[in-house]
């Protein structure tokens, strides 16, 4: 198989995977690092899990998600940055230095949009300076507008950076993902500016394919089965002076309903056929 060296997969890509199954198929197939998910990585236990990976060799990419930060209830509110304060916590435990946000929808009965990522920046003032105390980097993810109403307020890379340009590159900065992001005119301007200023914190891949599933979460496409041109976002984000790892991330249920290491190696060919190293 082609160089893997700045290939990561993200374990929700072959969720059917266990935790272990996940670790022994990266190191048997040359794999050299994992995104992490929270949930799977609780129930394993955070120490547990720190010690396999770190175990195997494997470096951790980055750790999803925080966020959520959208909300008006003021006990809610205190949960949700207790929670990632927890988050932090974990991503530090794991050996990795970013921890993706997913900012969170609407409140119920709100509609404006505006306030919502106003208190995301609100909550980011209290977080950013935990986490850098703890080694981590926040990476604010903008989500495609069809999600804008119930999982995340920030649309555009645009709407990221402006949050982001409000604290130190090494506290905040953006994710840039090519499914929520290559339908977007100004995104490859924003790029430029997110690499200017040394804030791209994770590159991940996911293709776009339609029709969308019932739901349309879970209609992440293989890379490569899809409209975007892979190449063209690679090459505006390393333009950008990004040369980190590449991390690929579906979500897409016939893909688990496979065997997840044929799954993981195809994934791996994918990556190696779309990607210029």
């Amino acid at each position: 198989m082609s160089d893997l060296t700045r290939f990561s997969i993200n374990q929700m890509t072959v969720k059917q995977l266990t935790l272990p199954e996940l670790v022994a198929a990266c190191r048997d197939l040359g794999v050299p690092a994992v995104g992490l998910w929270r949930e799977p990585v609780q129930e394993y236990g955070v120490e547990a899990a720190a010690e396999l990976v770190r175990d195997a060799g494997l470096a951790v990419t980055t750790l999803c998600r925080g966020g959520f930060l959208t909300a008006t209830d003021p006990d809610e509110r205190a949960a949700a940055l207790a929670d990632n304060r927890r988050a932090v916590d974990e991503a530090a435990t794991l050996g990795t230095d970013t921890l993706v946000l997913v900012s969170g929808g609407l409140p119920p009965g709100s509609k404006d949009l505006r306030a919502a990522r106003e208190r995301i920046g609100d909550a980011l003032t209290e977080l950013a300076p935990y986490a850098e105390d703890h080694g981590v980097k926040l990476a604010i993810e903008p989500l495609h507008p069809m999600f804008a109403s119930d999982r995340c307020v920030v649309s555009t890379l645009t709407q990221a950076l402006d949050l982001a340009e409000r604290f130190p590159a090494h506290q905040v900065g953006v994710a840039v993902d090519t499914y929520h992001i290559w339908w977007d005119d100004t995104a490859p301007e924003a790029v430029a500016r997110a690499g200017a200023q040394h804030r791209i914190h994770t590159f991940q891949l996911a293709d776009w394919i339609t029709p969308l599933p019932e739901g349309v979460l879970n209609g992440r496409g293989q890379i490569g089965d899809g409209a975007i041109d892979m190449r063209a976002w690679q090459r505006r984000v390393e333009a950008a002076g990004y040369t980190g790892p590449i991390e690929v991330e579906l979500f897409n249920e016939e893909l688990w309903a496979r065997d997840g290491r044929e799954l993981l190696a195809e994934t791996a060919r994918r990556w190696a056929e779309k990607v210029e190293v």
